[in-house]
């Protein structure tokens, strides 16, 4: 709970000074190098091992170590690799060092995109942040016990020192870049949509050392960046049209801020509220989830009534009608996006997070598509032609 007061209440204390790059080409660098060294690892415990995980799997939850042993590309490069002992590194203690800043790096792509306060805000909030993120890391550890418990420890401090010097540093989105539209709110929920699947992904077959999964999880993978690539190239587009004041009704003004938000309220305890939903705190980590939810809902809708209805008296008559209509536009979407969402998470197979994302899409595909067709319907025709 501490992380979430701490993401609710805290204030940005780094000074963000750009100038080393865009954090979407750091998430990249880092993955990449989670697969090298995934792919040192197969080559490890092929060599060293004949191919057996049992060494170190012994010690962690099932669904880890599903090694691609009967890759020919592995094989061979295994048969010729001239000093494999030398890789036992690969086992835990690289990922431990890699997997923070590929949380964080991910996060920050993601409000980069939402626009230049939300960076400014996330990035400000690096140091606690890390701190967090670090704990939690190191918590799950110490519940793992095995022969590298201690190294990875260790390991995750340095990793959490590494990045809060880093991120201040990175390249924040320019001033005008924001997301203000229907067209930029959906181009940004379906991007977050596609990176989403990519880091569960990622986690299922690097994080979780189960390179033998990259065959299943390919098609879904690319389907994935597709997505990804196609949206943010649209969204660059739009850009100059995001800019040009067009006008939205309160759902979707509502709606927008409200995103932008959460993210900054979920920032800091997002590592802590999932892990707690698997180690131990299940309710906990609902109630934190609820608290940051109500708090970004409560105070989107405060910014969008002051920008939307300023200009009428408090007890005008048309305010009221036109407040009522609000709620019940809201009221009626989130009922709405509830039940898409849990169909969604009902229906969906996976790991719990690909079926909560799956819920997350679904409501928010639901959420979107009722507030804008009642923004253009009833708003933007009827209150202010």
């Amino acid at each position: 709970m501490l992380s979430t007061v701490v993401g609710l209440v805290g204030r940005p204390r780094v000074r963000v000074r750009e100038g080393w790059g865009h954090p979407g080409i750091w998430l990249l660098g880092v993955t990449a190098a989670v697969y090298v060294n995934q792919v040192l690892f197969t080559v490890y415990v092929l060599r060293v091992h004949d191919g057996d995980p049992g060494f170190i799997a012994k010690y962690l939850p099932s669904g880890w170590f599903a090694v691609a042993g009967h890759d020919p590309v592995l094989r061979w490069l295994a048969d010729n690799f001239p000093a494999p002992d030398a890789l036992s590194l690969s086992v835990l203690r690289v990922q431990a060092f890699l997997e923070l800043p590929f949380v964080v790096f991910a996060v920050l792509t993601v409000c980069r995109w939402y626009g230049p306060e939300l960076y400014r805000r996330a990035a400000g909030l690096v140091l606690p942040t890390v701190v967090f993120y670090t704990a939690t890391f190191c918590l799950i550890e110490y519940s793992l016990k095995n022969p590298y418990t201690w190294d990875d420890i260790a390991i995750r401090i340095g990793s959490g020192i590494v990045v809060g010097l880093v991120v201040p540093k990175l390249t924040g989105p320019p001033p005008e870049k924001r997301v203000t539209s229907t067209t930029d709110l959906a181009l940004f929920l379906l991007s977050v949509g596609a990176v989403g699947v990519l880091v569960l992904s990622v986690y299922d077959t690097a994080l979780l050392y189960n390179l033998g999964h990259v065959h299943e999880m390919l098609p879904l993978a690319a389907l994935a960046a597709a997505v990804l690539i196609g949206t943010r190239l649209a969204a660059r587009r739009t850009g100059a049209a995001a800019t040009s004041g067009t006008a939205v009704g309160p759902g979707i003004d509502m709606l927008t801020r409200t995103v932008g938000w959460f993210l900054a309220y979920f920032s800091v305890p997002a590592l802590a509220i999932r892990y707690g939903m698997i180690f131990g705190a299940p309710r906990l980590a609902v109630v934190a989830g609820v608290v940051v939810t109500a708090a970004a809902v409560i105070r989107a809708g405060r910014e969008t009534r002051r920008a939307v209805f300023a200009d009428e008296p408090a007890g005008a008559l048309a305010q009221v009608a036109a407040r009522r209509v609000w709620a019940a536009q809201l009221v009626g979407s989130a009922v709405a996006g509830v039940a898409a969402a849990f169909l969604a998470y009902r229906t969906a197979g996976g790991y719990p997070e690909f079926r909560l994302l799956a819920a997350a899409a679904a409501f928010g595909v639901v959420v979107v598509t009722t507030c804008a067709a009642v923004d253009r319907a009833y708003w933007l025709r009827a209150y202010w032609r």
